[in-house]
């Protein structure tokens, strides 16, 4: 959280995501709440993304088709809701760009009325050669239903802010040949 004082003198706290000195491998970063993936969301999301595949969108055609029988949840729109579930957790205002996917998976189907829930591992990272005030973090997202059942996994790169202190203990120490971009 970045601290400022208000017009009454009071104590601001601004969210935030992490800084990259503040990410750490190892640890699973749990995003609350969940979503629950409704028939509007999926159609609506479908439509917006120009997506007219028949599985989202046409209940009759899903219906006579095996081995559901029933509408499934467009994957994309899980995507983009298990990384935008570690946004306000993690990269609020922190990350300076994706710079990729390098593996997106969706191991069970998704419907309509389920529930997921979020959570993102750091894989891996490293500050950037080119850029002083920069890092390079893997991330792993993952979303789950209900009950447990992962249904999408996917593993990013993303370019992060370094806190203005780090930088500045960074500037005053020796170089340390930092890995390349």
């Amino acid at each position: 959280m970045t601290t400022t004082a208000d017009r009454n003198g009071w104590q601001r706290e601004l969210q935030r995501g992490l800084w990259y000195d503040e990410l750490q491998t190892g640890v699973v970063y749990v995003h609350q709440p969940g979503r629950t993936m409704t028939e509007y969301d999926n159609v609506l999301f479908s439509t917006l993304s120009m997506n007219p595949q028949a599985l989202h969108i046409d209940f009759a055609f899903a219906e006579s088709l095996e081995p559901f029988n029933k509408p499934l949840v467009n994957s994309m729109f899980t995507l983009a809701t298990v990384v935008g579930f570690s946004v306000s957790h993690l990269t609020r205002g922190t990350i300076i760009a994706n710079l990729g996917f390098s593996d997106v998976r969706f191991p069970n189907p998704l419907f309509h009325g389920d529930t997921i829930y979020g959570e993102t591992v750091v894989l891996d990272k490293r500050l950037s050669s080119s850029r002083p005030t920069a890092g390079i973090v893997t991330l792993e997202h993952t979303a789950k239903k209900q009950d447990g059942t992962v249904v999408a996994i996917a593993v990013r790169q993303v370019m992060m802010r370094r806190s203005v202190e780090s930088i500045a203990d960074a500037s005053a120490a020796p170089s340390s040949g930092a890995g390349s971009d």
